[in-house]
């Protein structure tokens, strides 16, 4: 009986090997190939499975707006020393006449030693009225006022000075060299010229965004468009706001790749295939490079173009291919456009699965041998 046992063992084991592959499954960084195309909505379930050619590159390499209004981009240049609500000024009129309008007796001047910009902008002065200030030069100030008094009186001299305040600033935060507040200068009138005075950037020029808030407008730009797009480099207004942060944007890379992890975006446009290369690239031992993946929810009309239909409703569940072994594969990775939130996924290839069901097999078998082996003893 001893033999008879032993003849029998192996078969055994074997049987017991497979039914505990069999009910408990192979262990696996994700789903396969097979289970993915098992979810598309061409069998039933809730994802479209788009292989990747040229006219889905072209669609779907939608990239985020940044850029000014055109309020922001109009702007003209303020002058070298702009009064602006808050400054106080000092005014002083001169009248060659016996009896002056502001003077008192044979005074040759009226000296207004502390006029205040109201929060509107606006200063009075005695027998000229309210007159708007801010957004003015102390030159352009001077002009109004004579004008006004020379109604009135004949050909009044009017000196126009600022007597304390910093005129218009803008205050810089963020990536910056050094943040702070600055006035604005004849040298430092526009976007660029005043980052440079405050140190330029801190962070990776490639990555870096400007954001510019002035009174509810709001416009962002990239740092080097900046420079690359001279119609970007507006004028600045007193109070502007100026923001210097580093892109936030990041894609997940998870499967047979040669890291897990969310990954931050290193330049403004991100391909597949660079995105693969900032994580290690394919594992080349686990790896299956005709499935690559990149899972993403798409806008209802980037999906509408993708698959030619116009029955569509609200953000559509995309799941792409790449074939990276098809001749034209690695271009279509290189030109496929990454966007922010993308899952970049990549299958494993059946050998890895084969060697895990023979190493499952082999491993289980040996433990149900091993206690054939002690019950015939």
């Amino acid at each position: 009986m001893k033999s008879v046992s032993f003849r029998w063992a192996r078969p055994i084991a074997v049987l017991a090997a497979l039914a505990v592959v069999s009910s408990c499954g192979l262990p696996q960084v994700g789903p396969n190939k097979r289970q993915i195309f098992a979810g598309s909505v061409q069998k039933q379930g809730d994802a479209f499975v788009i292989e990747v050619n040229d006219r889905v590159t072209r669609a779907t390499a939608v990239t985020p707006a940044l850029g000014f209004t055109n309020e922001f981009k109009n702007a003209s240049l303020l002058g070298s020393d702009t009064i602006r609500p808050g400054d106080v000024l000092g005014i002083t009129v001169y009248e060659n006449v016996d009896d002056p309008l502001l003077g008192v007796g044979e005074a040759p001047a009226t000296v207004l030693e502390e006029v205040q910009v109201d929060g509107a902008g606006f200063i009075f002065i005695p027998y000229a009225g309210r007159i708007k200030a801010a957004g003015n030069s102390p030159d352009a100030i001077r002009r109004i006022i004579t004008n006004k008094l020379g109604e009135q009186t004949p050909d009044p001299q009017v000196e126009v000075r600022r007597a304390s305040g910093d005129g218009s600033t803008v205050s810089l935060i963020g990536s910056i060299g050094s943040q702070g507040v600055y006035a604005i200068e004849r040298p430092t009138r526009t976007l660029s010229t005043m980052m440079a005075r405050a140190g330029g950037v801190t962070i990776e020029p490639e990555i870096a965004q400007i954001t510019v808030i002035r009174g509810k407008m709001r416009g962002k730009i990239w740092f080097q468009d900046l420079y690359d797009h001279p119609e970007l480099d507006i004028a600045l207004r007193g109070g502007d706001r100026i923001l210097v942060e580093e892109d936030t944007r990041s894609f997940t890379a998870l499967g047979a790749t040669g890291g897990q992890a969310q990954v931050p975006f290193e330049s403004q446009n991100l391909s597949a295939l660079e995105g693969i290369a900032q994580v290690g690239g394919l594992n080349s031992a686990t790896a299956d490079p005709t499935g690559v993946f990149v899972f993403r929810n798409e806008p209802q009309e980037v999906a509408a173009q993708v698959l030619g239909r116009n029955d569509l409703q609200g953000t559509q569940r995309m799941v792409y291919v790449l074939d990276l072994t098809k001749p034209n594969g690695m271009f279509m990775a290189r030109d496929f456009v990454i966007r922010d939130g993308d899952t970049l996924y990549v299958t494993e290839a059946p050998f890895t699965q084969w060697s895990k069901v023979i190493s499952a097999i082999t491993g289980t078998a040996g433990s149900a041998a091993g206690l054939t082996s002690v019950a015939g003893d």
